[in-house]
């Protein structure tokens, strides 16, 4: 992984609209998700999930990393005490994104309600856009994507897709004392995958 000053990265980051914000190269793009030290410790040690990771809900991913030390507390809450960093595949990224249903009817194309609710029950996968934070937890204009997965997608993503999955906790932890005052504060380099408005 890259990192670099927070202050230097957000003079190049957009201030509003909705973006993919990731660190990426052309064949992979990381995500994030935070988990209790029972998944954590099975899904580094195997490079896949399992043991106490269930396939049978819905699991978020999150390619913005500020947006999940906003949802972790900065891997400060309980049952979020371990940030991964998973690296997976730039076509099946692409892939999940093809398949995506919005959360809301409202931010969905759909022409009716009934469509979308039908979309919304089959589909695999949910896109939802959240007000993105700074890394004191302050929302910002721009938004955050996170994107839900279950059944096909989610049993891929868990056992077929991963190239590889960091554990960042001792990161998060070193860089946290400094969410507040920014001055020295590291975070991993990311810049638009794609902007969606």
């Amino acid at each position: 992984m890259k990192f670099e000053a927070y202050k230097k990265q957000i003079e190049q980051w957009p201030d509003n609209g909705k973006h993919i914000m990731a660190q990426f190269d052309e064949d992979s793009i990381i995500v994030y998700q935070a988990y209790s030290d029972a998944i954590a410790d099975f899904a580094v040690k195997h490079q896949y999930f399992g043991g106490a990771f269930s396939y049978t809900r819905m699991s978020w991913i999150k390619p913005n990393f500020l947006w999940m030390m906003f949802r972790s507390g900065w891997a400060q809450k309980p049952g979020q005490e371990r940030v991964l960093a998973i690296r997976i595949r730039r076509s099946f990224f692409d892939e999940i994104l093809a398949q995506a249903i919005p959360s809301s009817f409202a931010t969905s194309e759909f022409l009716t309600q009934e469509a979308w609710k039908q979309s919304i029950e089959t589909s695999d996968v949910r896109l939802q856009w959240d007000p993105d934070h700074d890394p004191a937890g302050n929302c910002v204009s721009r938004r955050a994507l996170q994107l839900g997965l279950r059944g096909e997608m989610l049993a891929r993503y868990g056992k077929g897709e991963i190239l590889e999955i960091m554990d960042v906790t001792p990161f998060v932890l070193q860089q946290y004392p400094h969410a507040d005052q920014q001055e020295q504060l590291l975070t991993p380099s990311e810049s638009i995958y794609r902007s969606c408005i």
